[in-house]
């Protein structure tokens, strides 16, 4: 057995390890009380609600993936595809789909626990919280261990496929997994924001009541969101990262090193995969490292996960060369790309805590501005949103061009695309644990809303808050860790489209030159020593013998890439592209706007004939708030799905893959930049409110409150439905583009 099979073993080893340590926390947390009979009843009702909601989402989901199964076969049936790419599709929106289910359904049983916990201590809250966030993001990352590994073992081994053609199946069901993260993520995210911006302005701003209070008709519906949307689809958005990363670093590989794309593997794939194993190791003992002691404060309990966090990037930073040294000993440079990785991660997430946590100063000025009103808190979070995209996008463009250049781009592109992304499994590699940072917090929100809701003591509640406000920092960091993460990828599946294409038109060309001469193409890459050359150096070399033998190509035969800036194609495409963010952003805050609408129009119906509800005597409908958010989102989140499905196909076929280029890097470019500013905008917001419930500015139902109640509301679908669901629309539409890479070929109308 080969050094590289051996190592490749570290992914299903990884996927066993990350889903057992997934158990065990499950098990441990359902060990913990879940309190008196009035706090079961209440997460009872939050349990059914998301289950509910969850199940209706699901059978809509499931339609369209029926449908799409349909297309995909069909086009198999035409030869635009092979036969493996439908069933990839499918078990990679399968497995996204139950990473958010197992992450959801483990939350709504850990969030009485966490409220029941937090009576003795904030550090026992924390314990149950992080725990129940371990289940979400050691579950996400042990699935897309197992997926890969699955279709790696049965292309390669079982049915014997080169490595290329491997990797490009492979890269399909990255398309699933987008599709099922971006229906979770625009759904979930409806559903949350418009039960708490509905519950917000009718509860805390009309009647100046509290938020989480019983009597607030929505105060379930907005718990119910946190699971389904904060969990659920943020599960299926990470997986959706975490595979589609690993991917198109494999494909780049196997362009970067054609002299491995026989039957035998490739170390350049070996890497990608076998990091993300080592990084689930690395990960589980990293999580044993946040331990505090008891009744700690809230900066150290945030001291306590960075502790684990920066462990394990630490240890994948030593981990990573031994690996890189066997298995490129020619390309060492590939390890700078790993480091590259790892240090924009951090970088990422140290600026955008910077920006959204109230330990610093633009979030404590944020606050200071609500002592002049709501307009000027609006016009202070636009614009930090806005400067805080400033810094990341540096560290991203300075990732790129070390990655690039260290990883060989000088003097071989495909070598430096590689490093690219290398550079993105580098950040992802510490996942399971930042997932399980970020997961936490939603369990805090909803141990914070059954306190106050079950009337348990106002100590409870006091260390409730501060866990949801760390939490809320740790899910900005997430978010724009998440999102850098996303950019990179996304630039590794630009650059795997155009090395998609240029192994079209290779395969166009051999079916030409084979049809004339009567050879078949083993024989025809061995006479031109084709395995040695590069994608684009196989095509010059078959197009001369094309012209030689006299075969008469393809219209995909003869299509050449031409990316310059003046190219027209190019320049429609990057417009178009810069412009699909904003439009999905318009769209996604429309639909949240309109199903809050509908929740204060039920809510103010409640409190007026409801006879005895603002007094406490009477128990308010529940139900009919959650049906309400549950049909709005999903009938809500099917348009902007469209949009991002629909739109580099439509460019692609009208313009060529030319266009497609252009409308992929417009898309990033524009993105990236939307996604930091919404979510850093809507992070701010929310923690601003919270330094002020804390007792500054007059504290709760003071004016500077009131103002801060504002500005929340207008952050939460900016944070929660727009920036997260961005960042898989960046990727989804590189994924689409290459799925139908070969239909776009044939029957593009302008050259």
């Amino acid at each position: 057995m080969e050094i590289s099979d051996i190592l490749m073993l570290l992914t299903p080893i990884g996927a066993v390890l990350a889903l057992g340590f997934a158990v065990y926390n499950g098990m441990k947390v359902m060990k913990y009380p879940e309190g008196s009979a009035q706090v079961q009843s209440i997460s009872e009702k939050i349990r059914k609600g998301a289950n509910a909601f969850l199940r209706r989402q699901y059978t809509v989901v499931a339609v369209f993936f029926a449908l799409m199964l349909v297309v995909l076969c069909v086009m198999a049936g035409f030869g635009f595809l092979t036969w493996f790419v439908p069933f990839a599709f499918v078990t990679g929106g399968f497995f996204s789909g139950l990473s958010g289910f197992v992450g959801m359904k483990l939350a709504t049983y850990a969030n009485s626990r966490t409220a029941t916990a937090s009576k003795e201590s904030l550090n026992k809250g924390l314990r149950v919280a992080f725990s129940a966030g371990s289940v979400m993001g050691f579950t996400v990352v042990g699935l897309g261990l197992f997926d890969l590994a699955i279709w790696y073992y049965l292309l390669h081994y079982v049915f014997g496929r080169g490595i290329a053609e491997t990797t490009a199946a492979m890269l399909t069901f990255g398309m699933g997994a987008s599709c099922m993260a971006l229906f979770a993520r625009v759904g979930g995210g409806i559903f949350t924001k418009a039960a708490d911006v509905g519950a917000d302005l009718v509860g805390k701003v009309e009647a100046g009541i509290p938020e989480d209070d019983p009597r607030n008709p929505a105060v379930i519906a907005d718990n119910v969101g946190d699971n389904v949307g904060d969990v659920a689809g943020m599960g299926a958005d990470l997986y959706e990262s975490y595979v589609g990363a690993i991917v198109a670093s494999c494909a780049l590989g196997v362009a970067a090193f054609p002299q491995f794309n026989a039957t035998q593997g490739s170390p350049a794939v070996t890497i990608p995969m076998a990091m993300a194993g080592i990084g689930v190791i690395i990960t589980i003992i990293g999580s044993f490292l946040i331990r505090t002691k008891e009744n700690a404060t809230q900066k150290a309990l945030l001291a306590a996960l960075r502790r684990g966090t920066n462990f394990s990037a630490f240890a994948i930073a030593i981990l990573a060369f031994p690996l890189v040294k066997v298995m490129l000993p020619d390309n060492i440079g590939v390890y700078g790309a790993v480091l590259s990785g790892l240090f924009a991660g951090v970088g990422i997430a140290f600026f955008t805590e910077y920006y959204t946590s109230d330990n610093y100063k633009p979030t404590r000025d944020l606050a200071e501005s609500t002592k002049t009103g709501s307009a000027t808190l609006i016009i202070g979070g636009l614009s930090l949103g806005m400067l805080s995209t400033a810094i990341p996008l540096l560290i991203v463009c300075a990732s790129i061009l070390v990655s690039y250049f260290v990883a060989g781009g000088a003097g071989n592109p495909a070598l430096g695309l590689y490093g690219i992304g290398i550079s993105a499994v580098g950040m992802l590699s510490t996942l399971g644990l930042t997932l399980a940072n970020d997961s936490y917090g939603p369990v805090a929100d909803n141990a914070g809303g059954i306190a106050e809701m079950a009337g348990l003591e106002p100590e409870v509640r006091k260390r409730t808050d501060a866990l949801d406000s760390l939490g809320n920092t740790t899910a900005a960091v997430g978010k724009g860790f998440c999102i850098g993460a996303g950019a990179l990828t996304a630039l590794a599946l630009i650059a795997a489209y155009i090395d998609r294409v240029a192994v079209l038109t290779v395969t166009a060309l051999e079916n030409a030159i084979t049809k004339v001469t009567n050879m078949d193409v083993a024989t025809l890459r061995e006479n031109l020593n084709l395995a040695s050359l590069t994608v684009n150096e196989q095509v010059a070399a078959l197009r001369e013998h094309a012209e030689i033998v006299g075969a008469e190509i393809s219209r995909a035969a003869t299509f050449n890439f031409n990316l310059a800036i003046d190219t027209p194609t190019v320049l429609v495409g990057l417009f178009i592209g810069g412009m699909l963010p904003f439009v999905f952003t318009a769209l996604t805050m429309k639909s949240v706007g309109r199903a809050a609408q509908k929740i204060v129009v039920e809510v103010r119906r409640q409190f007026r004939e409801i006879k005895g509800l603002m007094e406490g005597t009477a128990e308010a409908d529940y139900a009919t708030c959650v049906d309400l958010c549950t049909r709005s989102a999903l009938r809500e989140m099917v348009l902007p799905t469209i949009l991002a499905i629909a739109s580099p196909i439509a460019t692609g076929l009208i313009l060529g893959p030319n266009g497609v280029v252009g409308l992929l890097i417009g898309c990033t470019v524009s993105g990236f930049m939307m996604a930091i500013m919404t979510a850093n905008s809507g992070g701010a917001w929310d923690n601003a409110k919270k330094y002020i419930e804390a007792g500054h500015h007059g504290g709760k139902g003071s004016d500077a409150h009131k103002a801060a109640v504002v500005g929340d509301t207008v952050g939460d679908p900016l944070k929660d439905t727009c920036g997260p669901s961005i960042d898989i629309l960046l990727k989804l539409s590189s994924m689409v583009s290459i799925v139908f890479a070969a239909l776009v070929l044939s029957f593009h109308f302008l050259q």
